[in-house]
């Protein structure tokens, strides 16, 4: 809470002053400094990501040493339990899958391989995946970002 003073109106030597009391609700900036060796999101876009400024256009998931650039779904609505169970191989604490540019859910049945391993899952669009994954990279968690463009 801040307590800011404000003179509203002087007149004759009437000073009105009124006491504001309000929550500061100003924006946040992040950036990552001194981060090296480990693979990061520097921008993205309408169907693209760039992954230490590499594009990348198709489906991959991106791990702190690793990319995987083979990830087999084209899109959503490929999903199949295999590809949570490639997921599962990586052995992540936890999964951010990005589902393009709006969010959907996969079917329990599909992500049963993540659940018995007891890796975590969270669900969001591609750009909230890409920015989530940086800061829980740059916190040294083994996240992976799982993510499709359609």
């Amino acid at each position: 809470m801040v307590q800011c003073k404000v003179v509203v109106s002087q007149s004759r030597q009437v000073l009105k002053k009124f006491i504001i009391l309000a929550y500061l609700k100003a924006p946040l900036k992040l950036r990552l400094t001194n981060i090296s060796g480990i693979n990061l999101f520097t921008g993205y876009g309408e169907g693209y990501v760039m992954v230490n400024r590499q594009r990348h256009e198709q489906s991959l998931v991106v791990l702190r040493e690793r990319l995987v650039t083979d990830w087999p779904p084209a899109g959503f609505d490929d999903l199949e339990s295999g590809d949570f169970a490639r997921l599962a191989e990586l052995k992540p604490e936890i999964v951010l899958l990005g589902t393009g540019e709006r969010l959907r859910f996969p079917r329990p049945e599909l992500t049963r391989a993540l659940i018995e391993a007891r890796i975590g899952l969270e669900v969001m669009d591609l750009q909230a995946a890409c920015r989530t994954y940086n800061f829980l990279a740059a916190e040294e968690r083994k996240v992976a970002a799982a993510l499709l463009f359609s």
